[in-house]
């Protein structure tokens, strides 16, 4: 996938250098367009080495014989190889030069031709971002199909307050892959469970494990970019809730059950992608255990409650129940035997004794298990295996009548 970036002429030019990094993370080639006036504020070199890619800043390479008809119509060859054409910062000057179909320089050239999607991140001062004419511009794009990824309030670099600063850089992003993603999700409600839970053993430790939550907050975002509303529960993970995600945090195994249980009425499909503990302390402490006063300790444990198989006994049959297996030995048996224990339509197998892969990482290598087929995924990043899953899920839908979730 390739995504054309325009950086115009504004404070916020910065930013767009983080940008290009979220892009590359995600397997995306980006090539930078930058306007003149972007270049008093960033050097291209800076984006040429982050990207890997050549920088244009000019209708005619700087390089060129007058004759080099190559650079005469680069526009062209870079509208036509791009996926998608990003904007962020968006001017004031530059919104107004593509409402009204003005090409002056590369950026508005190329906007001029292409037929990829199109996302405007603007950036600007609260009066400017207010004005009339601003306005205007905006509702034309928007009536074309520009999408428009809106400022946020706060402190602006001119010293004042109010709407006009750029939007976080994970909402540009995730503007862009929904843009591109297939809206083949849009009538489901995909309740999805991530992270590990913490099983408290006294106020200051507990029981918990290795995962990060990476897989099921990979799968909250593709979800969203298919189209689908997410209820994402999560246990700690730290990291950056997607935008658009109907977000709970919790903390305990009992506590994620709690949130799953209230939320399972509006869903049309759950993912089960937490690791959630099997056991936690029966009696955890009201204060915190003094070394010094204890020889070995013996922690009494008891088991937690299975979420996913209560959920799928809760649950009409239109409902599509997806579940994970993290299995270190005879890994395909034992992830089959969940599959059909737990009345689930798909589970997805991952072996957690490879190295480098799984836990901690952006990477894994997983089985999709259905009743009528076994998927192997080998070693793919999360996002991409989360698109691979709700191929699944839109292909259990396909067979399965669909689920009217409750009202909110």
């Amino acid at each position: 996938m390739k995504v054309a970036l325009g950086v115009s002429g504004g404070i916020a030019a910065y930013k767009a250098a983080e940008i290009v990094r979220l892009l590359q993370d995600r397997g995306v080639r980006v090539q930078v367009v930058m306007t003149r006036s972007a270049q008093e504020f960033l050097r291209p070199l800076t984006f040429a080495a982050l990207s890997g890619e050549k920088v244009i800043t000019d209708m005619f390479s700087a390089e060129r014989e007058t004759s080099n008809l190559d650079s005469a119509v680069e526009h062209i060859g870079v509208a036509q190889s791009a996926d998608a054409l990003l904007v962020a910062p968006a001017t004031a000057n530059i919104i107004a030069k593509f409402a009204h179909g003005i090409a002056d320089d590369f950026l508005t050239t190329l906007y001029l031709a292409t037929k990829a999607p199109v996302i405007v991140a603007p950036a600007m001062n609260v009066n400017m971002w207010e004005h009339p004419a601003t306005r205007e511009n905006l509702e034309i794009l928007a009536r074309r199909g520009v999408r428009i990824v809106a400022p946020e309030s706060g402190y602006l670099a001119c010293g004042t307050i109010g709407a006009g600063r750029l939007a976080p850089n994970e909402a540009i992003v995730a503007a862009v892959f929904a843009a591109l993603a297939p809206r083949d999700l849009e009538h489901e409600t995909i309740l999805i469970t991530a992270g590990p839970t913490r099983e408290p053993i006294d106020p200051v430790r507990y029981i918990s494990n290795r995962s990060s939550g990476k897989m099921g907050y990979a799968l909250a975002e593709a979800a969203l970019q298919r189209g689908a509303r997410v209820l994402l529960v999560t246990g700690p993970a730290g990291l950056p809730v997607p935008a658009g995600a109907e977000v709970e945090r919790v903390e305990t195994a009992e506590q994620m059950r709690q949130a799953v249980l209230a939320r399972l009425p509006q869903a049309t499909a759950m993912i089960g992608c937490a690791a959630v503990a099997d056991y936690r302390p029966k009696s955890p402490a009201l204060q915190k255990i003094k070394r010094e006063a204890q020889g070995p300790m013996v922690l009494d444990l008891e088991p937690t409650t299975d979420i996913l198989a209560e959920a799928t006994r809760r649950v009409a049959p239109s409902v599509i129940m997806v579940g994970f297996a993290a299995e270190t030995e005879n890994a395909l048996p034992n992830a089959r035997r969940k599959l059909h224990a737990k009345r689930l339509h798909a589970i997805v197998m991952n072996n957690v004794s490879c190295a480098g892969i799984g836990f901690d990482s952006d990477r894994n290598a997983v089985t999709i298990i259905t009743a009528s087929e076994e998927i192997e995924i080998p070693e793919s990043s999360k996002r991409e295996i989360a698109q691979r899953i709700l191929d699944t899920v839109r292909t259990l839908r396909a067979n399965t009548p669909a689920a009217v979730p409750a009202s909110i």
